[in-house]
């Protein structure tokens, strides 16, 4: 399978040696410019923050099985196996400016992106259908990994998600066929707890460890143009 492939790619780049005092260089890095919104744990704060990112990085392929497992299911595997096509190759075939990047940094930057497309074609599946392709919200998590790549770079790669997303805009088309309509009919009708427990991967909020003061909104609103759409 391709995401075992993505899985020891990660595992690779985590057991070479130096990458783990990257990784902690990259946190020193990021934290002065982190939004005054998203605040760190007063003890151990950049090892949580570390911990955040293997975490991130670590999830693209639990949630690509999932949503592969999701939509087959519900006979609309035509319509989601192009992005998670893509997703995968973000990190098998990482566009230039991402894979030119040493050891976690590609990594990270390659799970931006994956997870990023994911949110969007999920964003614009509620925009047409009322419902998420699948019960995931990776806005938080993204927003503090785009701060932490920091800009312009960060929103560099939000265009190569936007770019990636309008290429295929056409698929929004097996959005009208039967399998969808009855797809979005029975979410409506009895939630998503059956698929929650199959695959709770889905619902794992990554930025649990992180916290977040009251004016998350503001920094959501903020980051509206560049990281969301």
């Amino acid at each position: 399978m391709r995401t075992n492939r993505i899985r020891e790619i990660i595992r690779h780049i985590r057991a070479e040696s130096g990458q783990l005092a990257r990784l902690r260089n990259l946190v020193r890095e990021s934290i002065p410019r982190l939004h005054g919104a998203i605040q760190l744990p007063a003890r151990n704060g950049e090892a949580v923050l570390a911990d955040f990112i293997f975490r991130y990085i670590e999830h693209v392929p639990n949630f690509i099985d999932a949503l592969r497992g999701l939509t087959r299911e519900a006979g609309i595997y035509d319509y989601a196996s192009i992005f998670l096509l893509q997703a995968e190759d973000f990190f098998l075939h990482p566009p230039a400016m991402v894979a030119s990047r040493p050891g976690v940094d590609s990594l990270l930057h390659e799970a931006y992106l994956a997870h990023r497309l994911i949110e969007e074609v999920n964003d614009r599946v509620v925009a047409r259908c009322g419902i998420p392709l699948a019960p995931m919200d990776m806005t938080r998590a993204n927003l503090v990994v785009h701060q932490l790549i920091g800009e312009p770079f960060a929103n560099d790669l939000d265009f190569v998600v936007l770019y990636s997303t309008e290429s295929h805009i056409n698929k929004e088309a097996l959005m009208e066929n039967e399998a969808f309509h009855r797809f979005v009919h029975e979410r409506k009708a009895r939630g998503w707890q059956t698929e929650l427990n199959r695959w709770p991967c889905l619902a794992e909020d990554l930025s649990i460890s992180l916290l977040f003061r009251a004016d998350m909104a503001l920094l959501l609103e903020e980051a509206q143009p560049s990281a969301i759409h």
